[in-house]
């Protein structure tokens, strides 16, 4: 899952990497003007220290966020409903981990080697998206990550389709494939429930509920186009609101049309604007989530990828290597 995380990290600093025409030398104003004129860069390419800093920082955050995410729903197979359900959630975890290990080697491609990046995830230091630092408390949560959550990636990883980082931008088309996979299978989810016992609908209200905030902030906060370094420099083509925006005009109507409704009495839809209004979220709960302590929910997902780290090799082998782990007969 994709983030716009980059926007918090570098918080005022932002302008500051945005390079005004009269500072730039000769050749990366030409840069500039390839990335603007829709051109691509390949990873052998020349390209700008701050192109490469930026694109790392965000594609690595990407990768990290994918292998973070596999572990919410990870901790329900077991406990999943029936075969199928179990079955099609050992699908989706198999598909998360499998595009970490791409992204990763995309993000490998700009500098920092894959081992360094998965030991800083594995230590607690590499950042990784809000949603996945919220625990899991019923069956609902699957419901709202796979329709709600892979919802809002989709949204972002389909813009993601016109970076101008060629490497990832053909990673981002297969990724893109296969969470449309995943959505379907959270949709399935959240109609059963939708359209179960009173239990079930209440347990899907109650998980939306909860889900509503890590959402708007999944999106991060709303930067104007022209002081978005990211923009700037080609990395993503859309603000972070323009992505929130669609994302809400897409399932708001139709978590409504299930009889769902959403925990925010100034959420209103403008036809002559075709903009949403909504009740801003609290930003100062997304920072100390993702850079003070870690959540307990968090804290225990570390502690796992730590212990399969240390006594499983053939984890790091699947997630690092370049072949296929060899399994003892």
């Amino acid at each position: 899952m994709i983030t716009a995380g980059i926007d918090k990290e570098v918080g005022a600093s932002m302008a500051n990497l945005i390079p005004a025409r009269d500072e730039m030398d000769d050749r990366t104003a030409a840069f500039i003007d390839h990335v603007h004129g829709g051109g691509k860069v390949e990873a052998r390419d020349w390209m700008p220290d701050t192109y490469r800093a930026l694109n790392l920082k965000f594609i690595e955050m990407h990768a990290n966020s994918e292998i973070m995410g596999a572990l919410p729903e990870r901790e329900w197979i077991a406990r999943a409903p029936s075969l199928k359900r179990k079955r099609s959630l050992a699908a989706k975890v198999q598909d998360e981990v499998g595009h970490g290990q791409l992204i990763y080697r995309v993000a490998e491609s700009l500098g920092k080697p894959r081992a360094e990046m998965y030991a800083d995830l594995v230590a607690g230091r590499g950042r990784f998206h809000n949603v996945f630092h919220y625990p899991t408390h019923t069956w609902g949560d699957v419901a709202c990550i796979g329709f709600l959550v892979d919802g809002a990636a989709i949204v972002t990883q389909r813009a993601l389709t016109d970076t101008s980082y060629a490497p990832y931008l053909r990673v981002m088309r297969r990724v893109v494939a296969e969470e449309s996979l995943h959505y379907r299978h959270g949709e399935d989810i959240l109609l059963a429930m939708a359209s179960g016992t009173d239990a079930q609908v209440d347990m899907l209200q109650e998980a939306v509920n909860r889900w509503w905030t890590p959402i708007l902030h999944f999106f991060g906060t709303d930067v104007a186009r022209e002081d978005d370094p990211s923009i700037f420099w080609g990395i993503k083509p859309r603000t972070n609101e323009e992505s929130r925006q669609e994302w809400m005009t897409t399932y708001i109507p139709k978590l409504w049309d299930v009889g769902i409704s959403l925990p925010d009495d100034q959420l209103a839809w403008d036809p002559e604007t075709e903009v949403w209004s909504y009740t801003e979220p609290d930003w100062q709960e997304l920072a100390d989530l993702v850079k003070g302590e870690p959540s307990e929910a968090t804290a225990t997902r570390l502690w796992w990828k730590q212990q399969l780290a240390e006594h499983n090799d053939w984890i790091r082998e699947v997630v690092l290597g370049d072949e296929p782990p060899v399994v003892a007969a």
